[in-house]
């Protein structure tokens, strides 16, 4: 046989999960421990693979070695696949190499049609087992048509909605055996409307088509979507497991849940979860009606209960970790149908971290990799003020799905939520129930509630994985989708009304109730000082202003990596006196404007150096072309031509002539300062006095500024403006009588300066990588207009994710790389960082760490991602 594509369970184990997927492997764990798992098959991520290189088909060797691990199940269970007397029915669901909750696809029930329902029948006269015979054809033939044949739910839920409010019940479970054959005769029927031909009856054909289903469902829009979001790479392709049926929903005293060994939305050590009685595990993720608490289950089934909860502990035992499994109850006896390391929220993830390590499970260094990095995120969002809670009475409560606190506008429609998104408004997104095909807008929302649906549904389960404010499950609400109008506690609400959730209690408040921002205490505090202790990446901030300096110093910077001064330039009292500059026509006019604006640039860099007590300050030279600063409204033109004593006439013509085709290649950065060294010996002047100045007043600090040139591309220019530089600040220095060191060097972000960085290494004291404009060059795409056109780059492969967002590291990595190993051999004292966008990353944070730079540097609230990627990255290399 010349490959392997099929594994029984009893073949695997957990370490083989690149192979079989998450869900198999642990299927296979979980079979060979002992636990009670229906037995079945997996077939591999390569044979995944291997049907996208056959062009979406699934080859005869698949699907030959698929039929032999039927007939083993056969064997195993004593039935038979497309049997009449006594049928085999099985589920097929997908399972990739990491957790995508909700993200594929799953058909339970397969290998029913009409001979074999009739024969189950015929050979169980029981009216409530001719109930669940329907019950279980009619949910087939929906889940099939749906996932496998793609034709909507809503036609199906529709003729459900209406059989009920024809019989006059509330719940699916209320209809009758009768009923439900009526159901499955008008599915058929809708089946065929749709799609022009029979709903296949060959169980064997069911299989083949509901195998390249979950296949293809690795290539949807929205497993794309999540997969971008979540570095999975495309090529990883999804497993499919088959096995037999166990019933729920045979009769009361069968159910089936979904259960967390601790709780994943506060990480306490309780089991938590849902269960119904009489129901498919379809039921309780999707939220079709509301289940009862994990506790209730002991009443109900209590040695099942009993049992289930000594697979707990085996299970947290066996994979020292918090895990989220699904299991079914058939005649009161337990089926595990799947177990993983659970998804959980931040404020969980690091508290259940702290207690492994305390309970002996973990240690620091293991728990410190347990944690995404991206999850922290969610922790430095804002809470609801808590005055302005106690104010409020909440008009409505559902579950705390998913923590955070969340105010905007209500919005119906994932569309929609986009839409407002695009443009500036802040949204909540309020839905009957969320589905996959809903994920674009959840995240464009600043929180999700729903009418039905647990802890454990779709809504919950992603919205806790974004790190979204989601309230789920609130069944008081009576929504009129049609009409973007919902009633609660009765008042009715609109799209654009505004309303405030809160995540962690699950309330719900009418109106918009003002938020506050997190801190950083207990558990993160704990998991921080680990990651400190491993990791060797020191971290700084990118700031402008004190108060961002600040925030960052309070989340763990050890210093400011980027200050853009030109930020500086745009408040109301300088911004005139720097366009009186670009539109002086003398070096002497443009001194004197300068001069107007040196006191606020040195004051600006004094409150910098404040607020990093000591710590290093990189200084990054003016950027921007100088069309950024001059002003378009026609009042503004006239008050310069006013000031300049000018014409406004001639005003506007020095306007006209600063426009360029290309500016983000133009007239800028370091190219500024070779035009106007007056520029450059201004910043110097405000950098160096405001260095004298704290030092004299904090003598037991060390104030090294670090002043960076921007944009160079060739040694002789970055020469030509650090003599200036050298000149204005040793002037400078001698003047005031002390003695003070600082630092010149260059931003590294055009591919010629990385090509020849050991020629700029002669005249620099450090390098800082601009991985946003070196990216921007890189790829010669406009960072700002790249957007119109790389969705189409990511639905056809091209590019698996945004390049801007996450470092390159086969290009852009490689021309770092380069200049570090070009630049340190000719400066032994160089020291190197990175202060674009993706010094925030933890993939870019752990390629940072590996090709050797000294730092990175990101935005203040993405402190603590990069100092727990950084550890991640150390901890892994040992």
């Amino acid at each position: 046989m010349a490959n392997k594509w099929v594994y029984m369970f009893s073949e695997g184990d957990m370490t083989m999960r690149n192979l079989l997927g998450g869900k198999g492997a642990n299927l296979a764990e979980m079979t060979s421990i002992g636990l009670p798992v229906p037995q079945g098959f997996t077939i591999t991520t390569e044979a995944c693979t291997q049907y996208y290189e056959d062009g979406r088909k699934i080859n005869d060797e698949i699907m030959a070695q698929a039929m032999e691990g039927v007939k083993k199940m056969e064997e195993i269970n004593g039935k038979k696949f497309g049997d009449l007397k006594n049928p085999l029915l099985v589920s097929v669901r997908s399972g990739a190499r990491a957790s995508m909750p909700g993200m594929m696809d799953t058909i339970l029930n397969l290998g029913l049609n009409d001979e074999v329902v009739a024969a189950m029948i015929a050979g169980n006269p029981d009216p409530a087992f001719e109930r669940f015979v329907y019950d279980s054809y009619r949910r087939f033939i929906q889940m099939f048509s749906d996932v496998v044949m793609e034709v909507g739910k809503k036609y199906f839920e529709q003729l459900i909605d209406k059989m009920k409010e024809e019989r006059g019940v509330k719940f699916d479970i209320d209809l009758t055996a009768a009923d439900l054959k009526e159901l499955a005769e008008q599915f058929k029927a809708e089946y065929k409307n749709q799609l022009g031909t029979d709903f296949p009856s060959d169980p064997v054909e069911q299989l083949k088509l509901a195998i390249e289903a979950v296949f293809r469902s690795w290539d949807n829009p929205r497993a794309n979507v999540y997969r971008r979001d979540n570095d999975i790479p495309y090529s990883w392709g999804t497993a499919v497991n088959v096995m037999p049926m166990v019933f729920g929903n045979l009769n009361n005293e069968s159910g089936t849940g979904v259960a967390f060994t601790r709780d994943p939305a506060t990480g306490e050590n309780k089991l938590m979860g849902e269960f119904l009685i009489n129901a498919q595990g379809e039921d309780v993720v999707a939220g079709v009606r509301t289940p009862m608490p994990i506790a209730q289950m002991e009443q109900e089934f209590p040695e099942a209960y009993a049992e289930f909860l000594k697979v707990c502990e085996t299970l947290e035992n066996h994979y020292h970790d918090m895990q989220d499994m699904e299991f079914t109850v058939e005649n009161k006896k337990l089926y595990m149908l799947q177990c993983r390391n659970g998804k959980r929220t931040a404020p969980a993830a690091l508290k259940i971290a702290c207690d492994l390590v305390d309970e002996g499970h973990k240690t620091e260094e293991e728990a410190v990799l347990m944690i995404d990095p991206r999850n922290l995120d969610t922790l430095l969002h804002p809470q609801f003020d808590a005055a302005a809670l106690k104010a409020a009475t909440p008009l409505g409560k559902g579950l705390g799905a998913s923590p955070g606190a969340a105010c905007g506008k209500v919005v119906f429609t994932a569309e929609d939520a986009e839409a407002w998104n695009a443009r500036g408004e802040k949204v909540v997104l309020v839905r009957l129930e969320t589905s996959p095909e809903d994920i674009t807008g959840m995240k464009a929302s600043q929180g999700i509630l729903t009418v039905r649906g647990g802890m454990t549904s779709h809504a919950a389960v992603v919205a806790r994985g974004m790190g979204t404010c989601c309230v789920s499950g609130c069944g008081d609400i009576a929504m009129d989708e049609e009409n973007k109008k919902f009633t609660l506690a009765g008042k009715e609400f609109h799209e654009g009304d505004y309303i405030s959730i809160d995540g962690t209690t699950g309330n719900i408040y009418d109106g918009a109730i003002k938020t506050v921002d997190a801190t950083i205490a207990g558990e993160f505090g704990r998991v921080m000082a680990w990651a400190d202790k491993y990791r060797t990446l020191k971290v700084r901030t990118n700031a402008d202003t004190p108060a961002d300096a600040k925030k960052a110093r309070e989340l763990g910077a050890e210093g400011i990596g980027l200050c853009r001064t030109e930020h500086m330039f745009f408040e109301e009292d300088r911004i005139a006196a720097f366009r009186e500059m670009i539109c002086s026509d003398t070096v002497e006019e443009r001194e004197a404007a300068l001069e107007k604006i040196l006191p606020y640039q040195q004051g600006d860099f004094e409150a910098l150096y404040e607020a990093l007590e000591g710590n290093p300050v990189t200084i990054r030279f003016l950027d921007p072309p100088l069309h950024e600063f001059v002003p378009t409204e026609e009042a503004d033109i006239e008050k310069l031509a006013k000031a300049q004593g000018k014409s406004v006439e001639t005003i506007k013509n020095i306007i006209a002539s600063l426009h360029e085709f290309n500016p983000m290649m133009g007239h800028r950065g370091c190219r500024l300062a070779v035009t106007y060294p007056e520029i450059a010996k201004m910043q110097t002047k405000a950098v160096i006095r405001a260095a004298i100045n704290v030092q004299k007043k904090h003598s037991d600090w060390t104030v090294k500024p670090e002043i960076m040139i921007p944009l160079v591309c060739e040694v002789k220019e970055l020469k030509y403006v650090k003599k200036v530089v050298v000149e204005t600040a040793d002037a400078e220095i001698a003047a005031a009588g002390v003695k003070l060191e600082y630092e010149v060097g260059t931003m590294i972000e055009i591919p010629r300066a990385a090509l020849t960085a050991d020629e700029i290494a002669t005249e620099a004291d450090f390098f800082c990588f601009g991985t946003n404009d070196l990216t921007q060059m890189t790829f010669g795409f406009s960072r700002d207009d790249a957007g119109k056109f790389l969705n189409a780059y990511y639905d056809t492969k091209i590019f698996e994710n945004d390049p801007f967002a996450k470092l390159d590291q086969n290009g852009v990595g490689k021309l770092m790389d380069m200049a570090i190993k070009l630049g340190k051999p000719v400066n032994p004292k160089l020291h190197v960082g990175i202060c674009g966008e993706h010094g925030g990353d933890p993939s870019s944070v752990e390629f940072c760490h590996k090709i050797g730079l000294d730092y990175v540097s990101c935005s203040p609230f993405r402190v603590p991602i990069a100092r727990l990627a950084a550890a991640q990255a150390a901890i892994s290399q040992k």
